[in-house]
């Protein structure tokens, strides 16, 4: 076994890693746990700096040469772990960098604009959502969390490895949706137009903002339209309820 000792530099470096996203940030790598989160950043294309394994808790295994991994104990393991029940893996990667020029879109896109999304299981929600309904592009406007925070990507269940997701300025956002001719769409409880009642197969990005405080006046003030989903019940958190149908909308 490679690592056992709880002190070993590389503990205490992931550690850092899973905590300060300063340190993520400087040295441009992120952490990715569990089987699932790694079998899609691998498929993606992505190469581990580094992959842990500790067979006392592996129960699947990954096609990766036996000299390219660092088996460690359960203790260490544990300790760099930032999940519950770990499965026994982890790797360090490189963050990818992904640039508006780089995204390619089908004939009848359809994008999502989240702005100022400061909670990682919200992101990770709104990604999975994304994947679920294979949206062209995700534009993480203006956030206030870490896409590459470890809590978005477990909250994604991987999903960031499979959404095209860049992070970029509303301005530069809304420039790029109307070089392309995409009508953007603002979800927000003030609307009077149901989103039922619009032509979600035409090119579109619908944004949306966060539980509080909803939309910025830049999203609400440049949108084509403002959309409302009807709810009968008292819980007002309509952003993960309107992708679902409205990305299923899209794709009828």
């Amino acid at each position: 076994m490679d690592i056992t000792s709880l002190q070993n530099t590389t503990v205490k470096y992931i550690v850092k890693l899973r905590e300060d996203k300063r340190q993520r940030q400087r040295d441009g790598v992120m952490l990715v746990e569990g089987y699932e989160e790694l079998t899609l950043a691998l498929s993606s294309g992505l190469k581990p700096q580094t992959l842990l394994s500790a067979p006392e808790l592996v129960s699947r295994s990954i096609d990766i040469p036996a000299a390219d991994m660092t088996t460690v104990s359960r203790a260490v393991f544990e300790k760099i772990s930032y999940r519950d029940h770990p499965d026994g893996w982890l790797g360090i990667f490189p963050i990818p960098r992904t640039e508006l020029a780089d995204l390619t879109l089908s004939p009848s896109p359809l994008v999502i604009v989240a702005e100022s999304v400061e909670k990682p299981g919200n992101l990770g929600a709104i990604l999975r959502t994304a994947d679920a309904a294979h949206v062209d592009a995700l534009l993480v406007c203006d956030a206030r969390v870490d896409l590459w925070n470890p809590n978005v990507i477990r909250a994604s269940r991987g999903a960031v490895f499979t959404v095209p997701t860049v992070e970029v300025e509303s301005p530069n956002a809304l420039a790029w949706l109307r070089s392309k001719k995409m009508r953007v769409l603002a979800a927000t409880p003030s609307a009077e137009v149901l989103y039922t009642d619009v032509d979600l197969k035409e090119p579109v990005a619908i944004a949306v903002g966060t539980e509080d405080e909803g939309l910025t006046d830049f999203w609400m003030q440049n949108a084509d339209l403002k959309v409302l989903i009807p709810m009968a019940g008292r819980v007002n958190s309509l952003n993960e309820i309107l992708f679902h149908n409205s990305l299923c909308f899209h794709g009828e």
